[in-house]
């Protein structure tokens, strides 16, 4: 059925989109049996990290109008600001969690998943931070990297008092039913580049949007080709955004690391604030192979879904950075570690499209960054298709391909129940440096097929995974690697538990 805009937004269908976080109450006993240490002592040691980092931002915002001058150190510590900005929420919320067991967390309802989430993404922002720093010149990191490694120490010792919780729920609660149940609702806001809408920007209608939003704020983006850099800041919750297509609806922008800029700060469209959803949008970074690093889309955004969506570049395409997210129908291009970051990410009947790149470059799909022994973060494909892209096809025998490489010592991946092409090396995965992290990490392959999915010679490294056994491949699912079952229901989107029929 057509859907027709008007300057009074016609109704769109709330069941396929409506997004509301659920509320769930643990009571007191819950909390001590996802603990392993007492909730006023884990408390204090989460209010030791935010007390470190909040000297760390302030060591830093003190020698930022020294080093102005300096566009890449400046950037760095610019974007290290965002990041500890983003933790001192992240380790609010866990505070409040344990806290106040009855209160309202705005998360899946999982204690111990939640914790663990917001934990490591605070580790993911620390990381990100001194990585910023990497080849700068000056003594800032010199100054704040004491500080960060206690942080992270704290941090870890943190994770290891949260008591592992495969607690699932199979169905939305009956609460929840009625607002499913709601037939349309409308749009808060029309993006048109040809005036027709209430904006002509769509950062304009993010900044529109109200903060800490409890209900959706839904954007419509009519058709067109927006070229703007787009942030939607951690204050912003809730968003909604509708295009026309993912051919129809694009959002592009070509910084790049040749800039000066760091990597966390190329992307074209970058997502914070909790709970976004999108669908029927296209994101593109066109710096091309040559500028190495150029981000099209970064996700920050905690239970967030990306839903027929494009993401379309060439080195570091989609930087799933932190916290849990989902990737339904989407397509995704790149070269090098196209998709990666240090989220909990799970991808179903995606589109994966290998790119030519420079001469002589090797491709990898995934480059995911666990950085904790402890830690349950990582990438699913599922159900997927990896391919070459159209300009790839004539070279695809004489360029390496392959499914990822670890870019940190804990780096997990898995790939299950998907079609791989003849594009993949028969080795399957690439080292990161000779035989650095090959012992930690995790990768895998679950019953996946195609020309490219042979395993018999595939690497021997210890931390690579034939998964013949369905009980291990579980860990991967939308049901236990991002809780799906406890908040996607409420996006509306199709999503599959498990393994499917």
């Amino acid at each position: 059925m057509a859907v027709f805009w008007t300057k009074q937004p016609a109704p769109i269908p709330s069941a396929t989109f409506i997004f509301i976080f659920f509320f769930f109450a643990p009571c007191d006993l819950a909390i001590l049996h996802n603990l392993k240490v007492s909730p006023s002592e884990f408390i204090g040691s989460v209010r030791k990290v935010r007390d470190v980092l909040q000297n760390v931002t302030s060591t830093l915002k003190s020698e930022f109008n020294n080093v102005k001058s300096v566009f890449s150190l400046s950037d760095a510590i610019f974007a290290c600001l965002e990041l500890l900005d983003l933790s001192a929420d992240e380790l609010s919320w866990s505070i409040s969690a344990v806290e106040s067991p009855q209160g309202k967390h705005n998360s899946t309802g999982n204690l111990s998943s939640d914790l663990s989430t917001w934990l490591s993404a605070v580790l993911a922002n620390t990381d990100t931070c001194m990585e910023g720093f990497e080849g700068a010149s000056g003594s800032v990191k010199d100054l704040i990297s004491n500080e960060i490694k206690e942080a992270t120490w704290l941090l870890q010792k943190l994770v290891n008092h949260i008591v592992s919780d495969h607690f699932r729920r199979d169905k939305v609660p009956s609460w929840v039913e009625p607002l499913l149940q709601r037939k349309t609702m409308r749009a808060d806001a029309v993006v048109a580049g040809d005036g027709s809408g209430d904006f002509t920007r769509v950062m304009d209608a993010v900044n529109a949007a109200p903060e800490y939003s409890m209900r959706h704020f839904v954007i419509h983006i009519k058709k067109g080709l927006y070229t703007e850099k787009v942030e939607i800041k951690k204050n912003k919750w809730n968003l909604v955004m509708i295009g026309e297509g993912m051919d129809a609806t694009v959002i592009s922008g070509n910084l790049s690391r040749t800039e000066n800029l760091t990597t966390f700060r190329t992307a074209t469209f970058a997502v914070n604030g909790r709970g976004f959803i999108a669908t029927d949008i296209s994101f593109k970074n066109t710096a091309g192979p040559e500028r190495n690093q150029a981000v099209a889309l970064r996700s920050d955004s905690d239970l967030s879904v990306f839903h027929r969506c494009g993401i379309f570049g060439y080195q570091d395409s989609l930087y799933a950075h932190s916290l849990r997210q989902f990737y339904r129908e989407c397509k995704i291009s790149g070269t090098v570690d196209f998709i990666f970051g240090h989220a909990s990410a799970v991808f179903q009947n995606c589109t994966i499209l290998v790119k030519k790149g420079l001469p002589g470059q090797k491709n990898t799909i995934t480059a995911q960054g666990e950085t904790c022994p402890s830690q349950s973060s990582g990438f699913s494909i599922q159900f997927s298709n990896i391919s070459a892209d159209y300009d790839l096809l004539p070279s695809v025998n004489s360029t390496s391909t392959y499914l990822g490489r670890p870019w940190k010592k804990y780096s997990r991946a898995v790939f299950m129940q998907s079609y791989m092409s003849e594009v993949l090396r028969p080795e399957g995965w690439l080292e990161w440096n000779g035989s650095l992290y090959l012992d930690t990490l995790y990768f895998g392959e679950y019953k996946n097929y195609g020309p490219g999915a042979r395993v018999d010679k595939r690497v021997k490294w210890a931390g690579y995974h034939v998964i013949n056994d369905s009980s291990q491949a579980y860990n991967f699912t939308v049901a236990n690697l991002i809780l799906g079952d406890l908040w996607l229901p409420s996006t509306g989107v199709t999503y599959t538990p498990g393994f499917g029929v």
